[in-house]
């Protein structure tokens, strides 16, 4: 059109805003944040440098871990604020808390301001492993809101870059601050809140204007991207297991996750461009098929005793729920049994799961296992945490779309096999920790996205910033009750029954320790009656909802989509 370089130049500069501004680059990077958001899973690796040099027992450090998870899970400050506020305010508060929590855990560590009491330190790990909800308020919702209809794959996705970010992180700090496990509090302190803020404004709700028939082939193409990022840390994690790593290594180990990582920004940058030649083509190009007749929608009356347009109190309409998949207000969510069944199934699986994910440390040190070893415990369960998540998602979203099956099915499912890992612990042979790791980490991962996604279809999307933060508060609880007062008391009894053997009481050691099989088998029978518990109560809600899950669930989403399509 006889443009000058230009207006070449100003092509490339739309081009360029349209990909940074689209749909599937706001993707990656919330793929990069959740990335950076799983810092909680790291605990294991640096609690022992907490427990020495603070001088803490066993109890004490579990205290902490529920604080922890208390943070972690307590997500409905910021799905509150996310109601109100747009996203790139939430996701600056969660990186400011990121850093402030973690910078004073890491000050604290390494002696450099005078030692804390136990409360401060409690609320230091609380703050920053808060942010995280921030994170997932920004990046997940968001993420929901502008794919509804490819809602499991985009959580599995997103939770199962969270679910990496234990091994991510891991070869970052190996490669920046050698094997110091105190530098690793550092680094989860500065780069997720870096991240949040370099991408802070790419991340936001963009209304779906045109449904691309090929949405669950990207998300796919987003998966194997991820596969492959989750085997090379895999490998990576074994080989430093049976190798001593030279530096250089492991700069070279974390160039190539950094690689990968970044994988799906191609995919994302092509589907940019794909909408970006749709739009530059002539409208006489672009073929529109004649939709069939459909009878026009008939507008629901208002009740008769009701004036219309009058609106009732939240307070009022607790009782009067609407039909599953509805937008229910928050407190006919909250005060739901549906919502009452989730919360129990929360308590057992995810408060189990977290208990044996923090202790695992400990639990490598008392069957004897080097430090080198427990660390590759922990690196197995972000792994396999991520193939949990990401096989929730995809894989109930395939049953879902092809055989109708309900998603609580494949969370009942998912809770016996955690009863599995658990019982592996309590009744350890040879190399069983590696076994249980990867099965305690693949349940724990797959247990999110089916919560989040349930909850997402049960009550609808309006409200769902909030609805997904309250999903996980019976997490905190259960973590607290099984982790500080099942775990870490029964272990510490132990380790002092042990000390009366050898004619000493707790007075005479600075770290209370247990060696031996008996320190967690108690512990951890009592952890597995609970989640199976919790999958025998997951199955009552696999009863109430089989009749909704075979219905055409996300119907009103494709009719909203072609009805945005063909009015603009």
């Amino acid at each position: 059109m006889g443009e000058s370089g230009g207006g070449g130049g100003t092509n490339w500069f739309h081009l360029m805003l349209h990909v940074i501004r689209g749909r599937w680059f706001s993707v990656f990077a919330s793929f990069l944040i959740m990335a950076g958001a799983g810092a909680t899973y790291l605990f294991g690796t640096y609690s022992k440098d907490i427990k020495a040099s603070l001088g803490y027992d066993q109890s004490t450090l579990n205290l902490l871990g529920f604080f922890k998870d208390l943070g972690a899970n307590v997500g409905v400050p910021s799905g509150l604020l996310g109601e109100i506020t747009p996203t790139w305010f939430v996701l600056l508060v969660g990186s400011g808390m990121n850093f402030a929590g973690y910078l004073m855990i890491w000050l604290a560590v390494t002696g450099k301001i005078p030692k804390p009491a136990v409360w401060h330190m409690c609320a230091y790990i609380c703050i920053g492993a808060n942010s995280q909800n921030f994170a997932n308020t920004g990046a997940l919702v968001t993420c929901v809101k502008n794919f509804p209809e490819s809602r499991g794959n985009m959580i599995g996705l997103l939770k199962g870059f969270t679910g990496l970010s234990g091994a991510i992180l891991t070869q970052v700090y190996l490669a920046v601050y050698g094997n110091d496990s105190k530098s690793l509090i550092l680094l989860i302190g500065w780069l997720p809140a870096a991240i949040s803020v370099i991408f802070v404004y790419t991340i936001r709700i963009i209304p779906v204007v045109q449904h691309t028939s090929h949405e669950a082939k990207v998300f796919y193409h987003f998966l194997y991207a991820s596969i492959v990022l989750a085997l090379f840390l895999m490998v990576m994690t074994i080989l430093e297991k049976v190798m001593s790593f030279p530096r250089e290594a492991y700069a070279a180990s974390a160039t190539g996750c950094i690689v990968l990582l970044f994988v799906p920004l191609a995919i994302a940058i092509r589907e940019e461009l794909a909408i970006w030649n749709l739009k530059k083509q002539p409208p006489s190009e672009v073929t529109v098929e004649k939709p069939a007749e459909i009878e026009p929608k008939k507008e629901p009356l208002p009740p008769p005793d009701e004036p219309k347009g009058s609106t009732k109190s939240c307070f009022l309409t607790i009782c009067d729920k609407p039909p599953r998949g509805e937008d229910y207000t928050i407190l006919q969510a909250l005060l739901s049994i549906d919502m009452l069944i989730l919360f129990v199934a929360t308590f057992g699986g995810l408060g189990s799961s977290l208990t044996a994910i923090d202790n695992l440390g400990q639990i490598g040190e008392s069957l004897g296992y080097p430090t080198k070893t427990i660390k590759s415990f922990v690196s197995l369960v972000s792994i396999w945490n991520y193939f949990g998540r990401v096989f929730a998602g995809f894989v109930s979203e395939g049953l879902l779309a092809k055989y109708k099956m309900p998603r609580p099915l494949m969370l009942t499912l998912v809770l016996v096999l955690s009863c599995i890992g658990l019982l592996l612990i309590a009744f350890p042979f040879p190399g069983s920790v590696y076994v249980a790791s990867v099965i305690i980490g693949f349940s724990f991962g797959a247990q999110l996205p089916l919560i989040f996604a349930i909850i997402s279809e049960l009550f609808g999307l309006k409200y769902y910033s909030t609805l997904f933060n309250c999903g996980q508060l019976a997490s905190p609880l259960g973590s607290y009750i099984l982790n500080v007062k099942v775990a870490g008391s029964l272990y510490d009894h132990q380790a002092v029954k042990e000390l009366a053997k050898k004619g000493m009481n707790r007075s005479d050691v600075k770290e209370l320790i247990c060696i031996g099989v008996k320190c967690y088998r108690l512990p951890f029978i009592i952890l597995a009656c609970v989640t199976c518990f919790g999958a025998l109560v997951s199955f009552i809600l696999v009863i109430r909802t089989r009749e909704f899950y075979r219905s055409d669930i996300y119907k009103k989403f494709r009719e909203n989509a072609e009805e945005s399509s063909s009015s603009s």
